[in-house]
């Protein structure tokens, strides 16, 4: 019997960019499906929304470490590393994913000041001063906001081709993929409820939002291919991103209308599918 890397690597080859491309566009076609749920599912609860964003951030704190900081120390750790040397200290073991996490934390803080110059390229719509108790403002920083965490999504898919572990790389891409779904589907409602247009330009605000990890997943791949020492670093940068937007993003937006169990429950739910792909695909 076929197993899930068998179809994969029939469908991509075992050329790493290509599978590293796939990857970017199966995830990207799971955000758009639910960037398009906006169709059908036209006014879902605050609750409902709050929990399923929830479960994208349960998936999201797994996969960071089961599919990308812990592998990446490993990596970094094998006798055949090649590390950087710096003072003659070799940085190898956990520093190199330690150097990525930060720099990804700290370049998702940076975005914060440049959000509301970039939110008119991709919401199409500049906030005016006049918008009522500034919630237009609110929501097009927020549809921003997930674009921007897309980043280090597409990149940790990109890193996980990259890495040559199949296994662990389709978990990671199906994780993803899954959550991916609620976002988009939050971005599309943001966009429909902020008066930004019919409910097919909501569908499109979510469908770009998602666009974005397509060619980050292609740039992950390139980058530790062509040079293998940065693999932990880019796992640890792309982890260090992911679970910023967590914490910054997600969990504030989630328990601020009084749905903190559901979005809780929602969170549990998201860690035990992501352990759970993580085990069956990696076998």
């Amino acid at each position: 019997m076929a197993t899930p890397q068998d179809l994969f690597v029939s469908i991509a080859g075992t050329d790493p960019l290509m599978q590293g491309l796939l990857g970017g566009v199966i995830i990207a076609l799971f955000n758009t499906l639910g960037a398009l749920l906006v169709v059908v599912w036209r006014n879902p609860s605050q609750r409902s929304l709050d929990g399923t964003l929830g479960f994208a951030a349960g998936v999201m704190l797994s996969a960071s470490y089961t599919s990308l900081l812990l592998p990446g120390i490993d990596f970094a750790s094998e006798p055949g590393y090649n590390a950087l040397t710096v003072f003659g200290f070799d940085v190898a073991g956990v520093v190199p994913v330690l150097v990525g996490f930060i720099f990804g934390v700290v370049l998702l803080d940076a975005g914060d000041a440049w959000m509301p110059k970039v939110q008119r390229v991709i919401t199409g719509r500049r906030v005016e001063n006049d918008d009522a108790d500034g919630r237009l403002a609110g929501v097009l920083l927020f549809i921003v906001a997930i674009t921007l965490h897309n980043v280090p999504e597409g990149l940790a898919v990109g890193v996980g081709f990259g890495s040559g572990n199949l296994g662990d790389a389709l978990a990671l891409m199906l994780a993803i993929g899954i959550q991916n779904i609620p976002e988009g589907l939050a971005v599309s409602i943001s966009a429909r409820n902020a008066g930004l247009g019919s409910l097919f330009y909501a569908g499109v605000a979510g469908i770009r939002a998602g666009l974005v990890e397509i060619p980050v997943a292609v740039f992950g791949v390139l980058a530790v291919t062509a040079a293998s020492f940065l693999l932990p670093y880019a796992m640890g940068f792309a982890a260090g991103g992911m679970l910023f937007v967590i914490s910054h993003e997600i969990v504030p937006q989630t328990h601020a209308r009084g749905n903190e169990h559901v979005a809780t429950a929602g969170v549990m739910l998201g860690v035990v599918v992501m352990l759970t792909l993580d085990v069956v695909l990696a076998a």
